[in-house]
Order: C-alpha cells, then structure tokens, then sequence
C-alpha cells in the first residue's frame, strides 16, 4: 500500500512539473484576416505578419533568423523597481532580415511583444505586433527594413512598459541607444533606494518649508497686461446692422411677389453682373499699362 501510495504521488509530481512547462499554442488556432493579421478567440493576435514582401532598399533577404522571447514578472526580478521584463533586453540584426519571433508569456495576465517606427507602406500603423493571454506563445514573421536603424520594443499593456517590459532592437549599427531600457541605458527618472522613508519625509518638510521664503525674497512676476475682451457688438456689426434697416425698405419692394428660388436666381444675377463689371475693369487697367509701356518716348 505505501508503494502504491509513492508511485501515485510521483506520478502526481511529474504531471504537475510537465504541466507548468506547458504553454498553449497559438499559432494553430489564429485565423488570417488579411493584411498580416491574425488572430483567434482566445486572446492570440499578431499584426504586420510579412514573410514574403521585400521592403524598399532591400534586393533580397540578407539572412533567416528566429528567436525565443519571454515575456514575465521573474524577468524583472534583476531590474530593482520594475515590474514585469523581457528575458532580453537587445537584439541586433543585419538590414533586411527575415526575422520569427516566438513570443512565450509567462504571467497570468496579457503582455504583449511591439516594434514601432517600421514602413508603414508595408506594416499598418508602422509596427510589427505579437499579443497573447498567457501562459502561451505565439510566433510571428517580418522582413526587417534596410540601414542602420534602432527600434523600440516593448509591451503596450497599460503601464507595462513603465514598469519595465521594453527592449531596444538595432537594425545593422542602428542608430543609437533608447533611454530607460532596463539593464542597458539609464533610466530618464532614476529611482533612489538608499534614502529610508523617514529621510524622505524630512526631505520633503524642509523644501516645504523653503518655499514662502524663496517666494518672499524674489521679485515680483511682471504684470501681464490684460487685453479687453472683444465685444458682442463690433463696428462691423453695428454697420451690418445700418446698412440692413437702409436696405430692407428697398429690397421688400423689388422681392414683393417673388419665390424663394426666383429671389436666390435673382441675387446669383447679381452677384455674376458684378464679377463681370470687375473683371472688365480689370482687363481694361491691364491693356491701359500695357500700352503705356510700349509708346516710344520722344526724342530730345
């Protein structure tokens, strides 16, 4: 009896161990879209699927690459401060690369795997984007873009990338560093661990306490001087105005009788009578300098 009881518990033990190694696979249940979109029902998505289409300033595929990136709370772990990672921080590649990305996610919450900034004549909204609910894995292709370019990375989840998932990704010699991706550039607001949070009180009483002094002490702003607001009845108005009560006897006499069709074919009359006046005028000016410029002045 104790046997079987040991047997059942390691058989119990080893399934539990393969299962938390397991991770449904997404690429055999995404449905094509179009346009380099899949997606399935159970939270799966890539976008910017390209495996076949050159982009511009590329003759052919330099080389065939594939990578493995996990995306976890445990990743952070090294990151003081942060939240969730990749298990990667930078990829380099040559230009024109035909590069699959399998994307495992290793939380119980969505996470996401982004490059941005590529053609957008060949990738919509100008990404590449894998998504899946995890624990999963996904699997994508893009052919890279050519010259010496650096890509942001990252998982667009709210705050997730805040809270470290971002990677930077060179394309031939790229194009320098990003801020703030973990464990390669420095963070643009540096976290400050050593001060306690009773030196953090103190810190934030006495710079309180400075301000009314600082205030005290400077020299007025200057006075921003205040432009009148426009008012309600401007001069346009108020003549607007004039020139509708001088008129409204005349026109009620001459639009007496007439539809609303006939009063607006009159009006475009007109309006046209008028453009033809100004345009003779014109041409009229324009043929007098003319003239003027081509007599021959007297001789003295």
């Amino acid at each position: 009896m104790v046997k079987l009881l040991s047997v059942g518990a390691l058989i119990v033990l080893f399934s539990a161990s393969v299962a938390a190694q397991e991770y449904e696979d997404h690429d055999v249940m995404l449905m094509d879209h179009g346009d380099g979109h899949l997606m399935d029902m159970a939270g799966g998505m890539v976008m910017g699927q390209n495996a076949d289409k050159l982009p511009g300033g590329c003759d052919n595929i330099s080389e065939t690459r594939e990578i493995t990136v996990h995306a976890g709370h445990k990743y952070a772990e090294k990151f003081p401060g942060r939240m969730y990672a990749f298990d990667i921080q930078e990829f380099n590649f040559k230009p024109c690369t035909k590069l699959t990305v399998h994307f495992v996610n290793e939380d119980n919450i969505r996470h996401q795997w982004m490059m941005h900034d590529l053609p957008k004549y060949m990738y919509p909204k100008g990404m590449f984007h894998l998504e899946v609910s995890g624990p999963a894995k996904i699997s994508g292709t893009l052919i890279l873009p050519p010259g010496d370019k650096t890509y942001l990375v990252h998982c667009d989840i709210a705050q997730h990338m805040e809270k470290g998932m971002k990677a930077q990704l060179k394309v031939g010699r790229g194009s320098g560093d990003l801020p703030s991706i973990p464990g390669v550039t420095a963070y643009v607001v540096a976290d400050d661990y050593k001060a306690g949070l009773p030196e953090l009180i103190a810190k934030a009483e006495a710079e309180a306490a400075l301000e009314p002094v600082v205030a005290a002490g400077s020299p007025p702003p200057p006075a921003i001087p205040v432009q009148p607001e426009d008012s309600f009845i401007s001069g346009v108005t108020v003549i607007g105005l004039a020139l509708g009560l001088l008129l409204a006897p005349f026109l009620e006499r001459k639009f007496k009788g007439m539809s609303i069709s006939e009063i607006v074919v009159y009006i475009f009359d007109i309006l046209r009578s008028f453009i033809e006046l100004v345009i003779k005028q014109l041409s009229r000016l324009i043929n007098l300098v003319a003239s003027n410029r081509n007599k021959i002045l007297p001789g003295k």
